[in-house]
């Protein structure tokens, strides 16, 4: 059995009575005070987040930004230095090997953030095909990643002296004051949860202290810790894809409504015939979310039905208990033939159990970011 990786502050999340889980070959804290609780706070006020668990790349070099743009989806050249951008590594086939935030630091020089499990991968493809002259470095553990999120976020950046007046997605570096002195941080004003956020990332070794930091103030507004279980609870009320759920090398953009992050004009990047073609002809099968009507929950995994007793159409891909709408939801892929769409009935079998369930467009919540 292979040994799960520690994050930089493991001993943090010990202390603060956090129960863990294994996710992506990582220990990762799951909840501390209850995930209703954590996810309530995100809605309301403030979370504090450690997602360090998540890879880490760079691109340097002559040319690196047009090298990325050759081989990712989205077009970089829409952006500018000091912007980041969502993304996605695709296969030959139009599936996804992995989606990821790109933060372009200059011409020379791409800053990735890829799923955990998936760096390598991401790394590899990205290798296969560099000119001379751009090196791409896996540099997972050198950077620890939290993620600051809800209302009052920016009340928690600011005062720690961090900058909070920028665009969604923009990111900028600076320095945040520690009992060790001043320590370089890089912020992007993003996240993964459908409220006002940031994400800070401090060098691996200084992530410690800038946690202290963070959560001494997230908790002086009334904020809390937040594990794994309100982070999944938070993006799944968004409708926001999860690699290995929503989207993997057998489920294409198309399909998953992420074809906003594929840049359709640009002359190359892998994948491009596949997906085109899809794109022409119409998926096969297209991603919606289920909003149970009846009392349960659907999960991912189960079987979506035209109705009780009837015909597959489709299968959740992720399902959880929404606590902001306190009722069952799920992101399910069904298939187009079926002529099921959004204000449909269909029923979810859940262990044996018809569940009813409405057929709706994500996001299930309203968007603050």
């Amino acid at each position: 059995m292979t040994e799960l990786l520690a994050g930089p502050i493991a001993d943090r999340h010990t202390a603060l009575g956090a129960t863990f889980a294994a996710f992506g070959g990582w220990h990762m804290p799951v909840s501390y005070a209850g995930t209703v609780a954590e996810h309530t706070a995100v809605r309301e006020s403030v979370g504090l987040f450690d997602v360090s668990h998540l890879g880490k790349a760079v691109v340097a070099g002559p040319g690196a930004a047009e090298h990325v743009n050759r081989v990712l989806t989205n077009d970089l050249a829409k952006i500018g230095p000091g912007k980041a951008q969502y993304t996605l590594c695709c296969n030959d086939s139009g599936g996804v090997v992995d989606d990821m935030i790109a933060y372009l630091v200059s011409d020379d020089e791409v800053f990735l953030i890829p799923n955990a499990a998936n760096t390598a991968a991401v790394v590899a493809q990205l290798s296969d095909a560099a000119p001379a002259g751009v090196t791409i470095t896996d540099a997972h553990r050198d950077f620890g990643v939290f993620a600051v999120q809800g209302p009052k976020s920016p009340d928690a950046v600011a005062e720690l002296g961090l900058p909070t007046e920028m665009e969604y997605m923009a990111f900028a570096d600076a320095e945040l004051s520690t009992p060790d002195g001043a320590v370089p941080v890089r912020v992007c004003r993003s996240g993964y949860t459908g409220e006002r956020g940031f994400e800070i990332l401090p060098r691996w070794a200084d992530a410690g202290p800038v946690f202290d930091a963070l959560l001494t103030v997230v908790q002086r507004l009334g904020g809390s810790p937040a594990g794994l279980g309100a982070r999944d609870t938070l993006r799944t009320e968004m409708g926001y894809a999860l690699h290995g759920h929503e989207l993997s090398p057998e489920i294409s953009p198309v399909q998953a409504r992420t074809g906003w992050a594929v840049g359709w004009t640009k002359p190359e990047f892998v994948g491009r015939e596949a997906l085109s073609a899809e794109k022409a002809a119409g998926p096969a099968r297209r991603l919606y979310g289920l909003k149970a009507t009846g009392r349960g929950v659907p999960r991912a995994d189960c079987r979506v039905l035209a109705e009780s007793g009837g015909a597959d159409i489709g299968v959740c891909t992720s399902g959880t208990f929404s606590p902001t709408l306190k009722q069952g939801i799920a992101l399910a892929l069904l298939a187009t033939d079926s002529g099921v769409g959004k204000g449909d009935q269909v029923v979810v079998d859940v262990r044996g159990r018809d569940l009813a369930c409405e057929v709706v467009i994500p996001p299930f919540v309203t968007s603050h970011v």
